[in-house]
């Protein structure tokens, strides 16, 4: 199975790889997203390290049913071969209605067949009320009008 577009990346071939994985997990959809990584994809997420596939799908159900209305733009940092840099930006209410962003950035390698083997993450989010709130599009893909990341002073 391959995952175009594929390493070595160009400028305009990992932008399209960030937008992708963007629209994954905008989907909110475990079964969806983990079809983007190896069989032995290994993540660094905050304090989890998550390892292979179902433990990646495991993590990501956890996380979205924790974090509400879950919305993300990722923006492409730098790339090199086989390897993209992203910074995101995410906002997601918790069971109680509280509103928080979260800002990261997430270093990535891929193999040969345009799959995720690597994926380290750091993250740091803070409470926002619901009028701070910027990715308010309906739920699923970030429309191509909405302002990235840069844009929105993020």
């Amino acid at each position: 199975m391959t995952r175009p577009p594929l390493p070595p990346f160009t400028e305009e071939s990992a932008i399209r790889k960030v937008r992708a994985a963007e629209d994954a997990w905008n989907t909110r959809n475990p079964a969806q997203v983990v079809l983007a990584y190896t069989p032995d994809s290994r993540w660094r997420n905050r304090a989890e390290f998550p390892s292979g596939r179902e433990e990646i799908r495991a993590f990501l159900v956890r996380k979205w049913e924790r974090e509400l209305d879950y919305r993300l733009i990722k923006e492409l940092w730098t790339f090199a071969g086989d390897r993209i840099a992203v910074r995101f930006a995410y906002e997601y209410h918790d069971d109680n209605g509280q509103w928080f962003r979260a800002h990261g950035n997430e270093n990535w390698r891929f193999d040969a067949d345009g799959l995720m083997a690597a994926r380290f993450a750091s993250i740091n989010e803070h409470p926002i009320a619901e009028a701070e709130r910027h990715f308010l599009w309906p739920l699923g893909r970030r429309p191509d009008i909405h302002p990235g990341l840069s844009d929105l002073g993020l």
